[in-house]
């Protein structure tokens, strides 16, 4: 050992780091080091080694070497084919640089001042020997990197410094930490900062041991199951199975893995598959799990479309597939700018009320297409059995999901416009109410968590933007009525009836029936005809088909008689479709005594409804008949008991209830009618009849009626205008409370219209009477 300063040629180690009394085989190939080795030899053989600080760095400076280091010999040196020097160097002991001294460029020479190893208390550093050999006895057992027999060479030392130094030069230490260890001069301390590297690094290899097994376990079964599975595969091809249950159990599991599903569901899923792989395909159970998870396989559960909302794209499309409905398109407009501003298609649910015909479907289609949404629509019309909602539960074989699961699988998206079409004929029965499962569907509030009892997983509802249609609205039950705004679309005039015809609905069936504009042609007159004396209706699905039929004549006529093209005339319409089924105008063609005109609101729209009273001898019997429900009958009696009251002022005999039998008919008995709005019609058929005064032809009425007289508000204003005006009445009596439904009423027809409004039944009376009495039946 050195005991003096002394100058030396310096050798920058990358990456490894010698100790005093270690032997190592080093290979030099730069420069610099090459050049100090030889300097090394040309002496006497010493040589300095200290490790750079970084590893990458190819020509350091003096600042990139640590200070510390090994004086260390050079005891061989082997010239390789590559240029590089092969060297075999001995660790001397540790040295500090004091200065570097000439750089001339080709090699470092520093003056090197040894270091001289201090000592602590003999048994403590006896105890710490020992603590230090048994630790790496035990790094030994885990480690793969130092064999047994070095732990019995390194077991013989019994120099706390030396044994030190050993041990750590087999450690995989990082050389920041090496570096750390040879720069404690002090044998105690060395031995107690090895034990606690030494320690910690036996935890990390413990780790590192734990996650190797458990990912060799994992390879092991992976393995095996694989392994399994081609012996199946091969049993199953020598059988001629080629298509056996392991075949369908891998298809259904790449599935699993390549869809949407949430980890949950990816759970549920491959569960189901393995309880799936264990049932015999005999089992009956085996068909319900397989259709289970090709249920969860199938929905979509996070895969959704971009809304693009647009208002004046969505109006676009709304005007180009209905005419008219002006405020329905309004409020639809309103709905989608709330949406947009509130970046969500949530909010109330919309319901289109109105007759049958009168584009309910087609506006919910354009609504989705509008918002570029998917479009599915499921039909509630005679559901009856709760499990049409909730589904079946999975309990027997055929079982299957309720219609808003399959609903859902159809729309491929979590966020479909999903239509539920006539959910005013949904109906309960023995086997549950499906109207109340429909609550939780419907209700913002609940359906993020909609449960079905065939997936039992809850599905999430709450992106799905839900229109409902209906035909009446008293049918829908009041808890399921409170979840859904109500948008009335009553039906159309004549004009729109007009256009819609002429713009859409002859276009369609010209394409339909194989023709082309060239070949058919209907004028107006006759299209107007068509629509007065052919259909009554509110849509105009009874008008496509007269025109359905019309194409079909008119393909007949180009074929059979070789004409090119065909021309529809109010003249020749009779020969096409034969006489006219209704009257046009069907009111009263003069003043009658005993007949009021009311007006209806049917589900099929606005109608007119004649009333009619007669009288004869008898005890004062009334009799009702024409199949009225509940609510006209004790409309009747209300105005039979009134006429009673009032006898005196409407100038009729107070004694008539016992003289005569009153008789009050609604002519189309076949058909039902009740509602509330026909007590002032009867009430003016019954005064008209004992008093023998006319009532107008061209007034058509409508208001219920109290035993004071009073007339009360009613409902469908709008529908029964529309059916006064098809009727050819020129005066509707109203109740005065429905003054403000007067503004719903298209122009086209308030201008052809006189509203009489009244809020007693003498000014009902007033307006419908003639002054002059006829001759009473």
């Amino acid at each position: 050992m050195m005991k003096e300063n002394t100058q030396l040629p310096l050798l920058p180690l990358r990456g490894l780091l010698v100790f005093p009394t270690m032997v190592l085989h080093l290979d030099v190939g730069r420069e610099k080091s090459i050049a100090a080795l030889e300097r090394a030899m040309m002496d006497d053989q010493v040589i300095f080694l200290a490790a750079q600080k970084k590893v990458s760095m190819n020509e350091p400076t003096t600042e990139d070497i640590y200070r510390i280091g090994t004086v260390a010999k050079v005891n061989q040196m082997l010239k390789l084919p590559n240029g590089t020097m092969r060297v075999l160097v001995e660790g001397l002991n540790r040295g500090e640089i004091v200065r570097y001294l000439e750089d001339s460029g080709e090699e470092f020479f520093v003056e090197v001042e040894p270091i001289e190893e201090t000592h602590g208390d003999d048994q403590e550093e006896e105890a710490l020997m020992r603590s230090l050999l048994s630790l790496f006895e035990q790094y030994v057992k885990v480690s793969r990197k130092v064999t047994k027999e070095t732990f019995n060479t390194v077991s013989d030392i019994d120099e706390p410094g030396r044994l030190a130094d050993i041990i750590t030069s087999h450690l995989s230490l990082k050389i920041k930490d090496k570096q750390e260890l040879l720069e404690v001069d002090n044998s105690k301390e060395r031995l107690q900062k090895l034990i606690d590297l030494l320690s910690n690094e036996k935890k990390v290899l413990d780790l590192e041991k734990k996650i190797g097994q458990r990912v060799k376990n994992s390879m092991e079964k992976t393995q095996k199951e694989y392994y399994l599975r081609e012996q199946l595969k091969a049993i199953q091809k020598e059988l001629g199975e080629k298509d056996g249950k392991l075949g369908e159990v891998e298809q259904l599991r790449e599935k699993i893995e390549k869809s949407d599903m949430p980890e949950r569901i990816v759970e549920v899923a491959m569960k189901e598959l393995d309880r799936y792989e264990k049932v015999p395909q005999s089992s009956g159970e085996s068909s319900v799990i397989r259709n289970y998870v090709e249920w969860l396989i199938a929905l979509p559960w996070t895969t959704e479309t971009q809304d693009t909302i647009d208002i004046s794209h969505a109006h676009k499309i709304l005007d180009r597939d209905h005419y008219g409905l002006d405020k329905v398109k309004e409020r639809i407009l309103e709905y989608l700018a709330v949406q947009k501003l509130t970046k969500s298609i949530k909010g109330p649910i919309l319901c289109l009320v109105g007759p049958p015909g009168v584009g309910k479907t087609s506006l919910a289609k354009s609504i989705a297409s509008s918002i570029n949404r998917n479009f599915v629509r499921i039909s509630l019309g005679g559901v009856r059995d709760e499990a049409e909602i909730r589904g079946h539960r999975r309990t027997y074989i055929g079982a299957m999901p309720g219609r808003i699961i399959q609903g859902m699988k159809k729309a491929k998206t979590i966020n479909p416009v999903f239509l539920l079409d006539e959910i005013d004929k949904m109906a309960s029965d023995f086997r549950g109410d499906p109207s109340s499962a429909m609550l939780e569907v419907l209700d913002p509030e609940q359906n993020s968590n909609f449960s079905d009892h065939f997936i039992e997983e809850t599905y999430d509802l709450s992106n799905v933007l839900f229109i409902a249609t209906a035909n009446y609205v008293n049918n829908i039950p009041a808890p399921l009525l409170d979840r859904m705004e109500l948008i009335s679309i009553a039906g159309y005039t004549e004009v729109e009836k007009l256009h819609i015809a002429k713009e859409h609905l002859l276009q369609k069936q010209l394409k339909e029936n194989g023709l082309k504009k060239a070949n058919m042609q209907i004028r107006d007159d006759a299209l107007l005809t068509l629509i007065r004396r052919y259909t009554r209706e509110a849509g105009v699905r009874g008008l496509e088909r007269q025109i359905a039929t019309l194409c079909r004549k008119a393909a007949k006529i180009i074929i059979s008689e070789e004409k090119k093209r065909v021309i529809i005339t109010e003249k020749n319409l009779a020969e096409l479709l034969g006489k006219p089924l209704f009257r046009y105008g069907r009111r009263e063609q003069e003043d009658q005594v005993g007949t009021a005109t009311g007006l209806a609101y049917t589900a099929a729209g606005g109608d007119t409804l004649s009333i009619e009273v007669s009288h004869y001898p008898g005890k004062g019997k009334l009799t009702l008949t024409g199949k009225l429900g509940d609510v006209m009958q004790e409309s009747a009696q209300a105005a039979f008991s009134y006429i009673r009251s009032r006898a005196k002022q409407l100038e009729i005999d107070p004694d008539f209830h016992e003289k005569y039998d009153i008789h009050i008919h609604v002519p189309e008995g076949a058909t039902p009618k009740d509602g509330p709005s026909a007590g002032i019609t009867m009430a003016t058929a019954l005064v008209s009849a004992l008093t023998g005064r006319a009532v107008k032809k061209e007034v058509g009425m409508t208001g219920e009626i109290t035993l004071r007289g009073r007339v009360l508000p009613i409902g469908g204003l709008k529908e029964k205008s529309l059916s006064a005006h098809r009727a050819g009445l020129t005066t509707i009596i109203i109740p005065e409370e429905n003054e403000k439904d007067i503004d719903d009423i298209p122009k086209s027809v308030r201008k052809e219209l006189s509203f009489v409004k009244v809020n007693h039944l003498d000014q009902v009376l007033e307006h419908a009477l003639s002054e002059e009495k006829h001759e009473s039946n």
